[in-house]
């Protein structure tokens, strides 16, 4: 497929800062809330021949956990090779009659990481990726959990936004080598990941290139994408997170993105938030970003949690990493930059639909909070890098 200047601009541009390169021959179609997101996916495991691969940070409680469970068991029962990878403290709470079903079933599960009896220096190292492979055909993710906190569509607040996608084409197998990646950890054979069951056959036009993370001392490949992005945008950045905890060094690209005349609209949650802490120690980039000029958004009817990053109108990174240094330093993190101007339409579409549901944080109003909210900001500010 033959690039516009600006998207092979860019394009050279991530591939020289991450040395991962674009996949040509990729479809990358978005799902918003659990309504839509889960059932394809329960789709394409009912359809499964050969093998299903299942990595996720959160597998909780409600009807979606249960549906899951009976569509893995059926498939394994069929013959299907399945395996499922959970995260040893995301995915803690799931029912144990739900793992038990599987096992007996023939499905292979495993914990990341499991406590107890993990080290010391993986407390704080999880895998915060949600992965779906099937057949090596159709791959999905993003940032939806298995729990009943996905179940709906965002139409109160016990059933939270989010944004998931599918994919196919060569992207595929680099989401299926980001699952054995972790699998290893637990089951040290190569022989599954080696054995792919079809090739992933060009089923679209969009390049992809899909950048894998773990934690990291210095910069990640996250942190090393994030300050990519800012740097690399001529027009405007439209950011959603659920936890947006930047580095000093992510807000002073911001900050000079802004300084270039780039555009810079934020979007978070408001009232609804499932970490208190994560808020609080996000809060001191506020004002040198609202000073900038930067529009932060706060998202009122339920917790947001999609993940996802639009630049110029041509690229979109999506995947499982928030806008945060726990996702950029500690977590095992997948992200897709998907060169398409289709998407980007799609998600900018969905960024101007959700502002409808927002409140603007306003410079001055920012300035005015509370002194009980300030002296919590403080205290969560030493905990900014584990949030």
């Amino acid at each position: 497929m033959s690039l516009r200047p600006a998207e092979e601009q860019l394009k050279v541009a991530l591939e020289g800062a991450l040395g991962v390169p674009f996949t040509e021959g990729n479809e990358v179609v978005p799902f918003t809330n659990g309504a839509r997101i889960f059932p394809p996916m329960l789709e394409a495991i009912a359809k499964a021949r050969h093998r299903i691969e299942l990595l996720t940070y959160i597998y909780w409680t409600g009807q979606v956990a249960i549906d899951f469970v009976d569509a893995l068991v059926e498939r394994a029962r069929a013959g299907v090779e399945v395996r499922v990878l959970l995260d040893g403290i995301g995915a803690l709470p799931m029912p144990r009659k739900l793992l038990r079903r599987m096992t007996e079933a023939g499905v292979q599960a495993r914990w990341f990481r499991p406590v107890p009896g993990f080290r010391l220096d993986h407390i704080t190292h999880r895998t915060h990726r949600k992965i779906l492979v099937v057949d090596s055909e159709i791959a999905f993710t993003g940032g939806v959990g298995i729990a009943a906190e996905w179940e709906g569509d965002a139409e109160g607040p016990h059933h939270w936004r989010e944004t998931h996608f599918a994919c196919r084409g060569p992207c595929v197998r680099a989401l299926r080598a980001a699952f054995y990646q972790n699998w290893m950890e637990t089951e040290f054979d190569a022989m599954p990941m080696l054995t792919p069951t079809t090739p992933a056959a060009a089923a679209g036009g969009m390049p992809v290139q899909v950048v894998m993370s773990s934690a990291s001392y210095s910069f990640s490949a996250i942190a090393v994408l994030h300050e990519a992005l800012a740097d690399a945008a001529q027009q405007h950045i439209r950011i959603v997170t659920p936890y947006f905890v930047p580095s000093e060094e992510t807000v002073g690209s911001l900050v000079g993105a802004r300084q270039r005349g780039v555009e810079i609209d934020i979007m978070v949650p408001g009232p609804h938030v499932d970490s208190r802490v994560s808020d609080l120690a996000g809060s001191d980039a506020f004002d040198p970003l609202l000073k900038a000029g930067v529009r932060i958004w706060r998202y009122q009817p339920t917790l947001l949690h999609a993940k996802i990053v639009t630049v110029d109108g041509i690229l979109a990174c999506v995947g499982s990493a928030n806008f945060n240094q726990r996702s950029q330093s500690k977590d095992d993190e997948v992200a897709l930059n998907v060169l398409s101007p289709r998407l980007c339409a799609q998600l900018d579409r969905q960024f101007a639909d959700d502002q409808r549901s927002c409140e603007r944080v306003s410079l001055w109003k920012w300035r005015r909070r509370g002194g009980l909210r300030r002296l919590a900001e403080i205290a969560a500010y030493f905990f900014r890098t584990h949030t």
